[in-house]
Parts: C-alpha cells; sequence; structure tokens
C-alpha cells in the first residue's frame, strides 16, 4: 500500500518537484498551497507524513502545525527558508518532529521521510505488545499509546510519547541526551540534542504540575534526563 503524503508551500516549483520526485517512489501525494487548505486537508485525509513549509499565506506552518497536533499526531516535518535556530526550535515548540532547511536536495528530503516512515512502522509493530504502567497519578497505556494524569487524558505528540515511555519503563536510569536522540529519533536523525531538550520541557509541560519541579522526569545535571520510579 503506497504512503499518503501532504507537501505544503506557497511555491509551487518546489511543490511540483517534491511531488514529481515522491511520486517516482510510489508515493501518494496531495499538495496545499496555503495554510488553511492544508488544515482542511489534514483534517479530511489520513496521512503518513506531512512536509510543511513555514512561510504560507493565510496561516503560518507554526500555526497550521500546533492545530494539527490537536487532532493528529502524524509526523510533521518543517521546510524552512530560514537558517535561524530559533524558528528550528519554533518549529519544535509547535509539535513538529523534524525540519528541513532550504535550500534542500530532494535526496535528502527523501531519506529523512523514509527514516521517520521506517521509525513509525517498527513503532507500530512494537504497539502489539500491551503494557500499561502507573506511577502516582501518571498511567500509561502502551497499547494504545494513551496517557492519563488521574482521570485527565494528556495529549502528546509521538516521540513526547517514545521518551516518556522509554523513561517509564527504565526508571532512575539516566540517559544522556545523544543516548535519547539515538534511541527514540535513530542513529540516522540528522538533528542535534536540542531537539531531545524542548521534547522534554513540553512533555514536563503537560505531565507535570509543576514543570519547574517536576515529580516524573527529572534532570540529572550535566549528564541527561531520567523517570524517578
Amino acid at each position: 500500500m503506497s504512503k499518503k503524503v501532504l507537501v505544503v508551500d506557497d511555491e509551487k516549483l518546489i511543490v511540483k518537484g517534491i511531488r514529481f520526485s515522491l511520486e517516482q517512489d510510489d508515493m501518494d501525494v496531495d499538495c496545499a498551497y496555503d495554510g488553511e487548505e492544508a488544515l482542511e486537508l489534514a483534517k479530511a485525509n489520513k496521512y503518513d507524513i506531512i512536509l510543511l513549509d513555514l512561510m504560507l499565506p493565510k496561516m503560518d506552518g507554526l500555526e497550521v502545525c500546533q492545530q494539527i497536533r490537536e487532532f493528529s499526531d502524524v509526523p510533521i516535518v518543517m521546510l524552512t527558508a530560514k537558517g535561524e535556530d530559533m524558528d528550528k526550535i519554533l518549529g519544535l515548540e509547535y509539535g513538529a518532529d523534524d525540519y528541513i532547511t532550504k535550500p534542500f536536495n530532494i535526496l535528502e528530503v527523501k531519506a529523512r521521510i523514509k527514516a521517520i516512515m521506517r521509525r513509525a512502522h517498527l513503532e507500530a509493530k512494537t504497539q502489539e505488545k500491551a503494557k500499561t504502567v502507573q506511577v502516582g497519578e501518571l498511567k500509561m497505556d502502551c497499547e494504545s499509546r494513551r496517557v492519563f494524569i488521574g482521570d485527565k487524558e494528556i495529549n502528546l505528540t509521538a516521540k513526547e510519547f517514545d521518551v516518556l515511555e522509554l523513561l517509564v519503563f527504565n526508571p532512575n536510569k539516566v540517559y544522556s541526551r545523544e543516548n535519547l536522540l539515538n534511541i527514540v529519533w535513530g542513529y540516522e536523525y540528522p538533528g542535534d540534542v536540542r531537539t531531545v531538550d524542548v521534547h522534554i520541557r513540553r512533555l514536563r509541560e503537560k505531565i507535570e504540575t509543576n514543570p519547574s519541579d517536576p515529580k516524573y522526569v527529572y534532570t540529572k545535571w550535566g549528564v541527561g534526563y531520567y523517570f524517578k520510579g
């Protein structure tokens, strides 16, 4: 079954080039040229991955990403013409899984897409193992990939869940940022350790009563992060 991809960019030549290249790999590609159209397509269809430009008419990529995250954990790769670190970090803050800076090589884009899809496939296979764990108010159901604090369900992105699952099932084991990056994102991932910091911060904001004084995900200064079991 072919993978379904949504490509969002207001530069039609870029969209045409990406679409042509992905279709050569038997992917089913939809295209959108502004933020509102992208959001409508994302709501109406189930995609395996979304390539989303940062600068879009009607609604920018960050807002589109944030709104998609309210109803889906589909992998999102931000495309940005800016080399600014702040833009990349903002994209991750808003729920993106990865980013690619323009001008990019289409082979790099395809390699990233395939790496993300491979991981998603592996995650789907490991999900088959039914695992539920409860620590204090925190409850994780790894079969349905749902997290609760008390009776309230917490909406985590795919990567936030993966980080939490690894830490929860290895309580009190300290993972360096490099370790987490390699295990959760994979050795092929070209991003840096700040990706881990951003995801840990977002995770704490969602599961901790007071993120600056965490009960679950702790920092071992100068070493990394761990879950207090």
